[in-house]
């Protein structure tokens, strides 16, 4: 009797892309950009914004702060933002350290960001901010006391890019948008992956007639668990 083999043929590979985003199990913030946009941002990048945060984990990025300017209008603005929760930095110290933490908010289904800030005098300077997937854009950003705004995401290069696309204040299921006047100006940050593990985050306010009110920078790293 001859013996026959069967030769099998290797199962399809899926794409690396999908099938390393799938594994993350969270895909909104991929959602909110056209594949091809996607696809641009190196894979540290992706890895960051799909890294799955449930069940109470916690993602941690230590750094420093490398760059911080204001203008005088900018100086002002971030001192009487403090009366709603000092979300702009307030500090000119350079080569401080920083920490950033993210958290999943499981009352919003959005994340929670935290961010120290060491100062050489006085406590560190500590922001919260809640990101949610919501309003027309498909995200938005509390600042507290019923202050947010609207963010559109883009890719320009390798980089991504969180910007400002309108503020308002809600007061319970009512949202009130600012008008331009009364804006503090076009909010930018940018995410740069360095390579090696590391990542810039850089943050500009521009005021259409004041100018360039804040610009600050930071580079971090995952922190080792």
């Amino acid at each position: 009797m001859a013996l026959q083999s069967k030769i099998s043929k290797p199962p399809p590979q899926p794409d690396s892309d999908l099938s390393q985003d799938t594994a993350l199990c969270d895909l909104r913030f991929r959602a909110l950009l056209p594949d091809a946009d996607w696809k641009c941002l190196p894979p540290a990048t992706r890895q960051r914004f799909s890294k799955r945060l449930a069940d109470g984990r916690t993602a941690i990025y230590v750094g420093e702060v490398i760059e911080i300017s204001f203008n005088r209008i900018g100086w002002w603005l971030a001192q009487m933002a403090r009366l709603i929760g000092g979300p702009l930095p307030i500090s000119t110290d350079t080569h401080v350290p920083s920490i950033v933490t993210v958290t999943e908010d499981a009352t919003t289904r959005g994340q929670v960001w935290t961010r120290i800030y060491a100062r050489r005098n006085g406590f560190p300077q500590v922001i919260h901010s809640s990101k949610r997937f919501a309003g027309s854009t498909g995200l938005e950003e509390y600042l507290g006391y019923g202050i947010g705004m609207a963010l559109r995401i883009v890719v320009h290069g390798e980089d991504l890019l969180f910007r400002s696309a309108g503020y308002f204040l809600q007061l319970d299921q009512w949202k009130f948008w600012l008008p331009a006047f009364l804006a503090p100006g076009a909010l930018t940050v940018t995410h740069s992956d360095l390579g090696n593990g590391e990542f810039q985050f850089a943050l500009e306010l521009i005021h259409p007639r004041f100018g360039m009110l804040v610009r600050q920078s930071a580079v971090f790293r995952e922190a080792t668990p």
